[in-house]
């Protein structure tokens, strides 16, 4: 999952940045309004993390500009945690509120339930036959055994399963899992795919030729029942 973080403030701009990226998301930052609207706009961010008081352009007006163009998950970050505050961020089309200042577990739990939200799921738990990710603990369980993955390999297997039946491009893949910072490799996809499909079974992921990636809607072999 990629999140923008729209924050003035630089000590704190920089936690949530680390704090996000060790979450296993990737991560991309703005220490302004305009900057913030401009990137808001530019990519097809999982939520966007939009503090109120920004130089340039405040966090009301960028999401007004937002909404205009794009339907993102926002979560709303103010010092003024005051009702009308809350009311007037949640009218101009916000997707949920958090005062300042806050607790970390809070806000990582919130964007959770964003992005639940955002892809039409109630819980944190997505079951792929005997394959269970669960979100909140950033953990795959497989016959009930936990299996290792690296955080950038759950994040390809989070998006994939939330996208279930559907191909999802390797452009598609790219811009979600990967931030700015990063320098990405051509192959970089294919490593971490053929990870996991020696972890959790050749089947699980399908490569559709200049297409792209798919965990299939079908019932996989590990569902299917025996024949015979």
């Amino acid at each position: 999952m990629r999140i923008l973080v729209v924050e003035d403030e630089p000590r704190l701009l920089r936690n949530l940045g680390r704090a996000l990226r060790e979450e296993g998301y990737a991560v991309d930052s703005a220490d302004n309004g305009p900057d913030g609207l401009a990137k808001a706009l530019d990519v097809a961010y999982d939520a966007v993390v939009l503090d109120v008081m920004l130089p340039g352009m405040d966090g009301w007006h960028v999401l007004r500009r937002l909404r205009e163009k794009r339907g993102t998950a926002v979560l709303m970050l103010t010092a003024r945690d005051a009702v009308d505050d809350r009311v007037r961020g949640l009218d101009a089309g916000a997707d949920d509120h958090l005062g300042k200042p806050f607790e970390l577990p809070e806000l990582l739990a919130r964007l959770r339930a964003l992005v639940r939200r955002a892809h039409g799921r109630a819980t944190s738990e997505i079951a792929l036959g005997d394959i269970v990710l669960d979100r909140r603990a950033r953990r795959v369980l497989q016959a009930g055994q936990p299996v290792a993955l690296t955080a950038r390999e759950f994040a390809i297997l989070e998006y994939l399963a939330l996208h279930r039946g559907e191909v999802v491009t390797r452009t598609e893949l790219y811009e979600h899992l990967f931030d700015e910072s990063e320098n990405t490799l051509s192959n970089l996809l294919d490593v971490h795919v053929f990870a996991l499909r020696r972890k959790l079974g050749a089947d699980l992921i399908t490569t559709r030729r200049g297409q792209g990636y798919c965990i299939e809607a079908a019932a996989s072999a590990a569902e299917a029942s025996p024949v015979g």
